[in-house]
């Protein structure tokens, strides 16, 4: 079950220098309320397509013993499909549109992100589809100018899904928890992560940080979302310096 309140230790093992706050007070533990986005949307580069492994096993427990005997022989399955281990047995996925759900948790960036210090996977979605665009395309842009690249065009799916869990409530604190809604910097937020995610936590809802008004989830476990379908592409417009248009790719009929 989620804790409602995430508990660090008062200082640095040791002693030392205070932990951050990541609660609005000692005494007031964060809520826990019910989440039922049923049209969330992540966007994700076309370039990643979903592991086929996991939709064409039957049942999560199968995956160990199909993963090992394909990967023998085949190593783009293994690329393709991850550090399963990162995902404990009972949380595992399949089925239709289960590769895009499983890539979050078992292609885990040494990086990190906003609520992980890069050891485990979060599953990050907005509530609508023009958050999402702000999201990826400040990230996207970040990418391009450290790795320098010349203008050119990036190619990104757009998925629908289903988030419906009881999820940690950071809506509406950025004015009391100013720390876990820094713009770049997430210490704060990765401490948050971790310890609520030690606890039993299923994830967080929050507000975002690139497009106001805008909600976004970060989801701890696979098996809380279901549903995920690829629904369209979008064209980023990267001229060497910024993401200067988003635009939407269709198919003409013949």
């Amino acid at each position: 079950m989620a804790s409602g309140a995430a508990v660090l230790p008062e200082q640095t093992p040791g002693g030392g220098t205070p932990i951050v706050s990541i609660t609005p007070s000692p005494d007031t533990p964060l809520p826990v309320r019910r989440v039922l986005w049923r049209n969330a949307v992540r966007i994700i580069p076309s370039v990643f397509p979903p592991a086929d492994l996991f939709k064409r096993v039957a049942a999560p427990e199968q995956l160990d013993a199909v993963h090992a005997i394909e990967s023998a022989f085949n190593p783009r399955l293994r690329d393709a499909s991850g550090e399963l281990t990162l995902v404990p047995r009972a949380e595992r996925v399949v089925g239709p549109g289960a590769g895009y759900i499983m890539a979050a948790f078992t292609h885990v960036s040494p990086q990190g992100s906003r609520f992980s210090n890069g050891t485990y996977g979060v599953f990050y979605a907005a509530q609508r589809e023009a958050t999402a665009i702000a999201e990826t395309r400040y990230h996207r842009e970040r990418f391009m100018r450290a790795t320098k690249e010349a203008s050119r065009e990036l190619d990104m799916r757009v998925l629908d899904l289903t988030v419906q869990a009881p999820l940690h409530d950071l809506r509406g604190m950025r004015s009391v928890m100013p720390d876990i809604y820094r713009l770049d910097d997430y210490t704060a937020s990765q401490l948050l992560g971790g310890a609520l995610r030690a606890g039993g936590s299923n994830g967080v809802v929050y507000d975002s940080v690139r497009h106001d008004s805008g909600k976004c989830v970060g989801v701890f476990r696979p098996r809380l979302l279901s549903h995920c379908i690829d629904r369209k592409r979008l064209r980023y417009i990267w001229d060497g310096a910024r993401i200067t248009d988003v635009l939407e790719v269709k198919r003409l009929s013949p």
